[in-house]
């Protein structure tokens, strides 16, 4: 039946989308292209809920019993109307970030998704405390932002959170873990039918009304069953989205490297550096899929490793992640510390 509910999402959304299509053009939600933005033409957003109706129409269909259900929906309701009033009137930042509070303060505070301790990997706890709530409303609020600011190229923001959801989905499915599983692969086929409109040429971008709700479930879904739990199970979500997470982390040390507000925009994210580098539209696209799918493979043989094991796949992804960033110029082109080490190395040989 999950899997029945999947495919009934994914043709929902493939009808439901060309409406709100035709919807957000009326309404005025539109896009138009600037100097930060690579599309040359005004587009319709808003896409997002097309992906929403289809996750809501899924969940009446399979009606998955968790205690925390209830506030999950509730807490994307939020998120939906944040992100939907975003997309018509361009709300400020402060707004947008208060708006994502309160939808992670409902899962947490009454859905009680949170993770209180984790056990070290040689010995001993460590205990959150009155820290556990603040930590995880922190995770579900950067998650959020951090899908939203890979939604730069047609397709990319869909792709990487649907890599992610196949992966969640996997991890749920080898855990057991129905609920996840459920809402995971619903999201998943609601994901990929806007997909087919979304994909470079997109007819429709997501807006911010998809890319907060996506980044919102999809950190809300990697917690769910880590309320006490392993310092190895708890990297786990972090490698599953590895991307948003790097690209958002870079972007940070870009902005205090280069003296420049936290919340300055740019054009220096993950896919105008690929682009810069010569990489077409698609290419760029296809190429991030791709890293998607080894930061999402990486975390399911790295919850099956040992502790050694696991600690020998982080110090390569780690390896990999900071060679790609030095080659592309994700921080700068000044900024090549371990290839110039590297380098030096070379030469004294």
């Amino acid at each position: 039946m999950v899997y029945l509910t999947l495919l009934i999402c994914f043709i929902a959304s493939i009808i439901i989308t060309p409406i709100v299509k035709k919807f957000a053009i009326k309404i005025g939600a539109t896009d138009k292209p600037n100097h930060r933005k690579v599309h040359q033409k005004i587009m319709p957003r808003l896409g997002g809920l097309a992906i929403y109706i289809s996750f809501i129409i899924g969940l009446l269909i399979l009606n998955p019993y968790n205690a925390s259900a209830i506030p999950i929906i509730i807490g994307s309701v939020i998120i939906i109307v944040t992100g939907v009033l975003d997309d018509l009137f361009e709300l400020s930042a402060k707004i947008k970030l208060l708006g994502q509070v309160a939808a992670a303060l409902v899962v947490v505070v009454a859905g009680g998704v949170q993770v209180d301790y984790i056990n070290l990997p040689f010995d001993g706890q460590i205990h959150f405390g009155i820290f556990s709530i603040p930590l995880t409303i922190i995770w579900i609020v950067g998650v959020t932002n951090a899908i939203n600011l890979i939604d730069g190229l047609d397709g990319l923001a869909a792709g990487v959170s649907s890599i992610a959801l196949i992966t969640i989905s996997a991890m749920a499915f080898l855990k057991g873990d129905i609920f996840v599983l459920s809402v995971a692969l619903i999201v998943l086929g609601s994901t990929l039918g806007f997909l087919v409109y979304n994909f470079h040429p997109a007819k429709i971008f997501m807006g911010d009304t998809g890319a907060l709700f996506l980044g919102y479930i999809i950190a809300v879904l990697s917690l769910l069953g880590f309320k006490s739990t392993t310092m190895i199970s708890l990297i786990v979500p972090v490698i599953i989205l590895g991307v948003p997470i790097s690209d958002t982390f870079f972007a940070i040390i870009r902005r205090i490297v280069h003296k420049k507000p936290l919340g300055a925009p740019d054009k220096s994210h993950l896919h105008h550096c690929l682009l810069r580098v010569g990489f077409s539209h698609r290419q760029t696209v296809l190429l991030i899929y791709a890293i998607a799918a080894l930061f999402g493979v990486a975390a399911v043989i790295f919850s099956m490793a040992t502790i050694w094991g696991a600690m020998i796949i982080i110090g390569v992804l780690v390896l990999i992640i900071e060679v790609t960033v030095e080659k592309i110029g994700l921080v700068g082109k000044e900024y090549q510390p371990l290839l110039r080490l590297l380098s030096g190395k070379n030469e004294n040989n």
